[in-house]
């Protein structure tokens, strides 16, 4: 009885974990958004890791930290970056639990979009090493889709 209890808090400490890194993620990436929300650069980019790969919705947008932070720059520099609010973030986490991979759905200026990411933990602390942003399209209106872009 007395190991069964033992196991039991165990698991718990560990669930708790889980729920308290996740509450943690989602403060860091709600934080990532609101400060292109507020054109706050400095904060939007220390949230990045140095690897941070960013894939935009046009075709060509992959940009490194470094490219996305001279392509970002000017936007930050007038107030005006882009908003997007996410709801329905889901975590997944590797088995050593130094690499959390997730998707988000975006409220945007586009509409309704998806964006995924994967966060790293590099000496103790979380940063965003890659983000993907989607504009969702649905399937039975893909054809006037691919027409009008192709005009």
């Amino acid at each position: 009885m007395k190991y069964v209890l033992i196991i039991t808090v165990a698991l718990s400490c560990i669930s708790f974990r889980s729920d308290t890194v996740k509450f943690d993620l989602n403060r860091m990436m709600d934080d990532w958004h609101l400060a292109a929300t507020n054109a706050d650069y400095d904060m939007y980019f220390e949230l990045m890791d140095e690897s941070f790969v960013f894939l935009g919705t046009a075709d060509g947008e992959r940009w490194g930290k470094t490219e996305f932070s001279k392509f970002s720059k000017p936007y930050f520099d007038k107030g005006k970056a882009w908003s997007f609010k996410a709801s329905n973030r889901r975590w997944n986490f590797s088995k050593d639990k130094k690499v959390a991979w997730f998707d988000e759905d975006l409220d945007t200026w586009m509409r309704d979009c998806r964006g995924s990411g994967v966060m790293v933990k590099r000496k103790g602390k979380w940063k965003l090493a890659y983000y993907n942003l989607t504009v969702l399209i649905e399937n039975e209106k893909i054809k006037a889709f691919i027409e009008l872009r192709d005009q």
